[in-house]
């Protein structure tokens, strides 16, 4: 089969299409035809060799799918995505809803459930709180915005280019400003963060006494460490979500998810947003086009 391998760390120069063999499957996995592949955040960082738990090389990248199994579509959470195979265990196969494309299918479990879990289990979010989402226009932040609007919550967003802005907006954020403008009009109860970097402390001075804010990623930067006596001093709350680990420590919850937001996909509460779409032998170009910070939504690659 063809497949992305990345045999050493560095640029999307790295990623290098290839022929590798067919994966085996094991007792109780199958093996996904794999239609579409989401690439995450994570991916990039792996690329880099900067993952907190960076994997060995060589390696096929990708964490996430939509395909068929047995003229099932299904969406999926693997090992080894970029691929036009992939292997998933049989009871961890979603299927995909009626009339969602499969690039739509490849854009949904990584995003929804790094948000909904987080905005459901961690926080209080109370009806007709205040949610600052952090790159609104990206997968996750585009994700955060809709399942925040749809908990009831007045949503801003920030996003770094008017175009980006404009985007959120598009997508039901109420309001929307740039990283150097959001902090002299917000007063929030709780931030969602995939960006990290200087942000989080800027993020903390804006929140309401007893306001939470979650750090879900650092594409801007790694976090700077921080006292305790801010949280302490504005009566403010710090939480952190690693998807990874949940799924490996407490996969019931997670399935209890996925199990709730299913439902608000098939009803069209939420509806996943596909930026663009690549084919493998692009990986290269789909990876340059996150990391230069120019993607709306979910960047997609499709065998």
């Amino acid at each position: 089969m063809k497949a992305v391998v990345l045999r050493e760390t560095g640029g999307p120069e790295r990623l290098e299409l290839a022929d590798v063999p067919d994966p085996e499957p094991r007792d109780g996995e199958v093996v996904v035809r794999v239609r579409a592949a989401g690439i995450n955040f994570l991916d990039l960082l792996v690329r880099k060799g900067q993952y907190a738990q960076q994997p060995e090389l060589p390696l096929v990248p990708g964490v996430e799918v939509a395909g068929e199994v047995d003229g099932r579509r299904v969406i999926a959470l693997p090992d080894a995505a970029y691929a036009e195979l992939a292997v998933a265990r049989e009871d961890s196969l979603v299927p995909l809803p009626d009339g969602a494309s499969f690039e739509e299918g490849a854009s949904f479990l990584m995003t929804y459930l790094t948000a909904y879990i987080p905005l459901t289990l961690q926080v209080r979010l109370r009806e007709g709180g205040t949610v600052l989402v952090h790159a609104a226009a990206g997968g996750v932040g585009s994700a955060a915005v809709q399942l925040a609007k749809h908990l009831g919550a007045r949503v801003i967003g920030t996003a770094s280019s008017e175009e980006k802005r404009a985007f959120a907006l598009e997508h039901g954020a109420d309001e929307a400003y740039s990283y150097d403008e959001f902090a002299e009009h917000v007063r929030a109860d709780v931030v969602v963060d995939p960006v990290g970097g200087d942000l989080v402390a800027r993020s903390l001075k804006v929140l309401e006494p007893l306001g939470s804010h979650v750090l879900i990623g650092y594409a801007g930067g790694f976090w700077e460490d921080l006292s305790p006596a801010l949280l302490v001093g504005r009566n403010v709350s710090m939480h952190g979500f690693y998807l990874g680990r949940l799924m490996r420590h407490r996969p019931e919850l997670v399935q209890e998810a996925i199990g709730e937001l299913m439902p608000l996909w098939e009803s069209g509460a939420v509806r996943p947003v596909v930026g663009a779409t690549f084919p493998l032998e692009q990986a290269a170009d789909a990876h340059r086009l996150i990391e230069e910070r120019k993607s709306v939504g979910k960047v997609v690659l499709v065998p």
